[in-house]
């Protein structure tokens, strides 16, 4: 090779190369700013520090409460389905399952409602629109019975 294709050639290869070490570095330098097992709303709403203390006083017991109520509904609703298929039929059953089952469902919904609202105090404008953004944005997963359904 001519040493005049040679040296454009290398200084190319030398940019190309410095430039994936810089992402490469960028991406690190991004990480190591990240708190470890900081979780994505936090990231997502770059709470200022006291924000994020507020934030996790809140959160620790709403994720209790919230995992408390979501085997409780999963127990009622085996009640519900187990009260359907037991023989023979008892349509009262039915029925006492089925409205216990969404007064544990009404139950966990203000649960959610309750802990947007003490969310909602401790962000600013932006952080607000930011999270309404994020939450209108999550896909409502289709039921497993949808899936037993369609798949």
């Amino acid at each position: 090779m001519h040493t005049n294709l040679l040296r454009p050639a290398l200084l190319i290869s030398l940019l190309f190369n410095l430039g994936v070490l810089g992402a490469l570095g960028w991406q690190y330098l991004v990480e190591r700013t990240q708190q470890p097992g900081e979780p994505l709303l936090v990231r997502e709403l770059q709470l200022n520090e006291q924000q994020r203390q507020q934030w996790q006083h809140i959160e620790d017991p709403f994720l209790l409460e919230l995992e408390q109520t979501t085997r409780a509904i999963q127990q009622q609703r085996n009640r519900l389905i187990d009260s359907i298929f037991t023989e023979p039929l008892d349509a009262e059953r039915v029925s006492n399952e089925q409205q216990l089952l969404a007064a544990q469902q009404q139950h966990q919904q203000q649960l959610v409602i309750d802990q947007l609202l003490r969310e909602r105090e401790i962000l600013n404008d932006q952080q607000r629109q930011r999270l309404a953004y994020l939450l209108t944005q999550q896909a409502m997963a289709s039921s497993d019975v949808e899936k037993l359904h369609n798949e």
